[in-house]
């Protein structure tokens, strides 16, 4: 859905931050990931 006084250029732009924004949502999640395996490895060493 496009909000009032959105031209072309304004939907694009939007939809880049949006996938930008989906991306760094999956690197934060895949990190956040990492950290909880790397903890439980050195919490058993």
């Amino acid at each position: 859905m496009v909000a009032c006084g959105m031209n072309v250029s304004d939907t694009h732009r939007l939809k880049s931050l949006e996938d930008e924004n989906a991306k760094l949502k999956r690197l934060l999640a895949d990190t956040m990931l990492d950290n909880v395996v790397l903890k439980d490895l050195l919490g058993k060493s």
